[in-house]
């Protein structure tokens, strides 16, 4: 008897990543009429593509046209009819015929408001999913850490070498995160295959109280080595680490943002992707990008940082980017997940196989770039 996948896209997930927006939630039309292409539902193709060939006796049910059909390359049955416009109340509605039709594990892409929408509609709690990661912000332990990696995890179960285990289903309160505060909280648990190598687990807070002199000595390496040349290009990451330092030097970062400073000079404040290029591709000389991964997790470039596309790390150069680690985040970070939504600019990552993170005045590391 042919096993039963549901498989369901978020069409509107990650459209305000590059463009700043820090969400999607309530903004998919003005992302949209801004220039954003779509991101859920190729990620989507991208998993299924990496599965062609080995979802033997497998029956896909899913949701007709951009939540679902669209995005599939294989032979699959409608179960739902999508609607010319959704809403998370569609995205209900599509989790509960796909039950109907007797699922054994749904398969989804979005990013953590799809996941709230999913688990609040679930009927059976024991039902086990996997998330493509197609949003914004994904810090829900039920996402596998790339689309090939959801691939790999959705094999894995099917060949029964997978147990499943509850993870936390976290959101942030979109209305005071584009405030510049972070707030998170936990809506629920989900089900998943547990799979410390594929899934990513959920995001960690890392709060150290004694940790000011390391910040102060990451501020004064920063000063002295980057921020005292006129003519150096930094582009600060998103983040409390990085928010802290910049703070020290003078500057008015935004929490949640990308900005960019040139010597003592802040240039650029909460940037989108386009504002990166052109300050980027106007600068004649050095550039320097500082990103500090999520604890627990491990990204350093894919989670809450979209504005940081293809096209923008590529005209910095990856070897241009330099992790900032405190000893507290460290603890909780054994490798660097990088998920750029590129696969080829992914595989130039991974080539290195090492990234150098800077953690105290003038002491750098090597942290290990993990692999799909």
């Amino acid at each position: 008897m042919a096993r039963r996948i549901g498989m369901l896209v978020n069409p509107d997930a990650g459209l305000g990543g590059k463009l700043g927006f820090k969400g999607s939630d309530g903004r998919a039309q003005e992302a949209r009429m801004a220039g954003a292409e779509d991101r859920s539902g190729p990620r989507m193709r991208l998993t299924l593509q990496r599965c062609d060939g080995r979802l033997n006796n497998v029956d896909i049910l899913t949701c007709s046209g951009r939540m679902g059909s669209v995005w599939c390359p294989f032979e699959h049955s409608i179960v739902f009819d999508t609607p010319e416009k959704t809403s998370a109340e569609t995205t209900q509605s599509a989790v509960r015929a796909l039950c109907d039709a007797d699922i054994e594990l749904l398969l989804y892409a979005g990013g953590d408001g799809t996941t709230r929408d999913i688990v609040e509609a679930l009927e059976n709690p024991e039902l086990p999913v996997i998330g493509v990661p197609g949003g914004v912000k994904m810090h829900s332990g039920c996402f596998a850490a790339s689309p090939n990696a959801a691939a790999e995890v959705l094999l894995a179960w099917l060949e029964g070498d997978l147990l499943l285990a509850r993870t936390e289903v976290m959101d942030l309160d979109e209305e005071v995160y584009r405030e510049g505060r972070w707030s998170v909280r936990m809506y629920g648990e989900a089900m998943m295959p547990a799979s410390p190598r594929w899934m990513q687990g959920a995001k960690m807070r890392v709060e150290a109280t004694e940790e000011d002199d390391v910040l102060e000595a990451l501020g004064d390496h920063i000063q002295e080595v980057l921020v005292q040349d006129d003519n150096h290009l930094l582009i600060w990451g998103s983040g409390g680490t990085l928010r802290t330092i910049a703070e020290g030097l003078g500057f008015k970062p935004t929490l949640l943002g990308i900005d960019a400073t040139l010597g003592s000079e802040q240039i650029g404040t909460d940037l989108n992707e386009k504002s990166l290029l052109k300050i980027i591709e106007e600068h004649d000389g050095e550039c320097t990008l500082l990103v500090s991964p999520m604890g627990g997790q491990g990204f350093l470039l894919g989670r809450g940082n979209l504005q940081l596309s293809p096209d923008v790390l590529r005209a910095i150069g990856i070897d241009a980017v330099l992790g900032v680690v405190t000893p507290a985040k460290m603890l909780t970070v054994a490798q660097l997940r990088i998920d750029t939504g590129d696969v080829e600019l992914d595989a130039e990552f991974q080539t290195k196989k090492y990234l150098k993170v800077l953690q105290g005045y003038r002491t750098t590391r090597l942290l290990r770039v993990a692999t799909d």
